[in-house]
């Protein structure tokens, strides 16, 4: 199997560098509807944190920056601290839901599932593929709030990041589930990878959306 990184983090992470910025409780708020934003100092890269393992296995040396921009993705399931599974329309997680585009270039576009806009800006993955960077820009190019998250699990089928809801309190949190997806492109003419592949399931059983399919 290719380009395959499953990054597996204790369940105590330092979150400092969440709180540093911005709160997710806050940014939930903030991106409630898709278009409206909270602005929050945008200062500081993101730096690696927590105790992760790793183990890692690619063919053609795929980096998880490289792994991440190769495949759209579509959030596909949700599961607390305790591993039980959330509802995508529940408030706790709704916000994080929807289509992700990751390009090469450093830049991103996110979509609700009924396609209508959400995100747009940067984003990085660190080198070990531990936690995951992005800003957000409004149509002006002024950085309306940074975040940085852990990342649970990284490779051509699964991204799965956690979300803190009290940056203060790391025992309570939501592991977003994405999973590959052919969905084209909002606005675009591309052509998702893997429309007629095989995906893995990634923690909670949650499977590839083969289609434009919402």
């Amino acid at each position: 199997m290719c380009a395959v990184l499953a990054i597996r983090s204790v369940e105590a992470m330092n979150i400092s560098p969440v709180s540093r910025r911005m709160p997710l409780s806050t940014v939930a708020v903030a991106l409630a509807a898709g278009a409206v934003f909270s602005v929050a100092p945008a200062n500081a890269a993101p730096t690696q944190h927590g105790s992760v393992s790793a183990s890692a296995s690619a063919c053609q040396n795929l980096t998880p920056s490289q792994t991440l921009a190769a495949i759209p993705w579509k959030t596909t399931g949700a599961v607390d601290q305790d591993g039980r599974r959330v509802a995508l329309d529940n408030p706790a997680v709704s916000n994080f839901v929807g289509w992700a585009y990751f390009k090469a270039d450093g830049t991103y576009t996110m979509y609700n599932l009924d396609d209508s806009p959400k995100l747009k800006g940067d984003w990085t993955v660190n080198a070990e593929g531990t936690e995951r960077w992005i800003n957000a820009k409004n149509d002006s190019g002024d950085v309306l709030f940074q975040r940085v998250v852990p990342i649970i699990e990284l490779n051509k089928n699964v991204f799965t990041y956690r979300v803190f809801p009290d940056a203060a309190d790391s025992s309570i949190y939501y592991d977003i589930i994405h999973t590959k997806t052919n969905h084209v492109e909002p606005g675009t003419n591309a052509q998702g990878p893997g429309a007629h592949g095989q995906a893995n399931q990634g923690k909670g059983g949650y499977h590839f959306n083969n289609g434009n399919q919402h």
